[in-house]
């Protein structure tokens, strides 16, 4: 049994609490390693590294950091293969999706080679007599991360990659499911040259997020999971003082106009609904067709396109999607598709007997398409988070721009149609914090901000882009002047600058 470590002060630290997570092969089904889940006293020691690192890294001008990131996106870049595989092995999307997980999260560390221009302040000349004010931004000091398991390489990096750029350092706590691709980028990030300590790795469950939410050398505290977890992670670490941005769940709708390309549109929703096994925050797991008319047509081609659509392995390159990450989770899925039933939604195609030759004890779930969904469903209000589509039917645009705009979560909203100023007006009047017009899955590029409203998110800071520069510093303000000649009186008023 390969045991994974955490990666702390620039070596592997083996575990002693005695706990162990299972790390499965999802293909499989078959345990394939096991992660040590840190006790306190390792949370600790890796804030204690940190907090020595941070000193000197600050210290370190901003070419020379961009620099140590340089050379980390070339390193992984030359691993792309390798880490791909690895990913894949531990979370069971197809290799290729694994690439894309990893290049998404490079782009990110792209925006970070620029930080020395990101990370200008402000200045100006002779704003009262002889006085200059001019404003600067410093690092917090240490960081933390808290991961999801469904992109173990891209969401640590959107977070790693602009904290330390700046010259904080990090602690970054995975998803015990899939835990040794952070491994390795912390080991990359050493080889690109940060000092040892500037990014650790700690592996846990609760005890370990509730360590870093209480520890008061934690400054910052990026989270993405559930909403119930990031409501607690942004109660808890806000009560102790610290800057919290938690990202949560999402139930993004894809509206479809009457006059939109309704076989590319087809094309997208089925990527979009499927691809990673629907394990996608900005997946699209909701279609709304306008009308009759066209809600019948979109399904039917929903229905051909689903005839082609092939399940498989992760490295089967044939395959569009494979496993989800654990037995515990195609269970869930799984109980939501019969809770579909329950609840009256015509299920037209159930993917719950889906079943692979060779690789039966594997935790695959065939695509299940619900037809005659309804708001009031428990399965539309809340996220399945599986290889689940739900047509809800709308009569109008504006019933369905309601759908997204009312729905508990707001992370993203796709609308497909060739009509620039319904497009506009979707756009403007949505509320939803990330909007894609005929994009399926509207994530933006790194040096925009990735954020959704709603239970989708806490906090009033998004990912990576300059608003990630700006929660991972603080500004300092400075007003300077430099007398001449005879001392001045005091001054009893407020001074203005007259």
């Amino acid at each position: 049994m390969r045991d994974i470590t955490h990666f702390i002060d620039g070596a592997p630290v083996a575990s002693t609490s005695g706990r162990f997570g299972d790390v499965f092969n999802p293909n499989t089904g078959e345990i394939q390693a096991r992660v040590g889940l840190a006790t306190t006293a390792e949370v600790d020691a890796a804030v204690a590294s940190a907090l020595r690192a941070q000193q000197t890294w600050a210290l370190v001008n901003p070419q020379r950091r961009a620099r140590v990131m340089f050379e980390f996106k070339r390193l992984v870049e030359a691993r792309m293969d390798e880490l791909a595989e690895l990913l894949s092995s531990e979370h069971g999307k197809v290799i290729a999706d694994s690439k894309g997980d990893i290049q998404r999260g490079l782009e990110v560390i792209e925006f970070a080679c620029g930080i020395p221009h990101a990370l200008k302040g402000e200045y100006t000349e002779g704003a009262g007599p002889g006085i200059d004010v001019y404003s600067m931004r410093q690092p917090l000091g240490v960081a933390a991360g808290i991961t999801p398991f469904n992109f173990p390489a891209m969401i640590p990096m959107w977070m790693f990659g602009i904290a330390i750029a700046v010259g904080n350092s990090f602690i970054l706590k995975p998803s015990e499911k899939d835990p040794s691709v952070p491994n390795r980028l912390a080991e990359l990030m050493m080889e690109a040259g940060a000092p040892k300590g500037v990014l650790n790795v700690v592996h846990g469950d609760k005890l370990a997020v509730d360590a870093l939410l209480d520890h008061p050398d934690v400054k910052a505290v990026s989270f993405v999971g559930s909403s119930d977890i990031a409501q607690y992670v942004y109660s808890r670490g806000t009560a102790n003082g610290k800057r919290v941005q938690a990202m949560g769940g999402a139930k993004n709708h894809g509206i479809i106009l009457p006059d939109a390309d309704l076989e590319q549109a087809t094309k997208d929703i089925i990527g979009a609904a499927y691809g990673s096994a629907g394990e996608r925050c900005m997946a699209l797991p909701v279609v709304v067709p306008v009308g009759r008319k066209t809600a019948d047509e979109v399904r039917e081609r929903v229905l051909a396109e689903l005839e082609t659509l092939k399940v498989g392995v992760s490295t089967d390159a044939a395959a569009q999607y494979g496993p989800v990450v654990s037995e515990a989770h195609r269970k869930r899925v799984t109980d939501y598709i019969q809770l579909g039933v329950d609840e009256g939604a015509e299920l037209v195609v159930d993917g719950r007997g889906f079943s692979l030759q060779g690789y039966e004890k594997g935790f695959f779930i065939g695509p299940t398409l619900f037809d005659q969904v309804k708001p009031t469903m428990k399965t539309y209000q809340e996220e399945i988070f599986g290889p689940v589509l739900q047509i809800v039917r709308a009569e109008t645009f504006e019933e369905a721009l309601a759908l997204p705009s009312e729905h508990q979560y707001g992370n993203g909203v796709a609308i497909f149609t060739r009509n620039g100023r319904a497009a506009r007006e979707f756009a403007a009047r949505v509320n939803v914090g990330m909007v894609g017009i005929n994009v399926p899955i509207p994530v933006p590029v790194a040096y925009h901000t990735f954020g959704g409203w709603k239970r989708s998110a806490f906090g009033d800071a998004n990912q990576h882009g300059m608003e990630g520069v700006r929660f991972y510093t603080k500004v300092k303000t400075i007003t300077a002047r430099w007398p001449e000649g005879a001392v001045e009186d005091s001054a009893f008023v407020i001074p203005t600058m007259r």
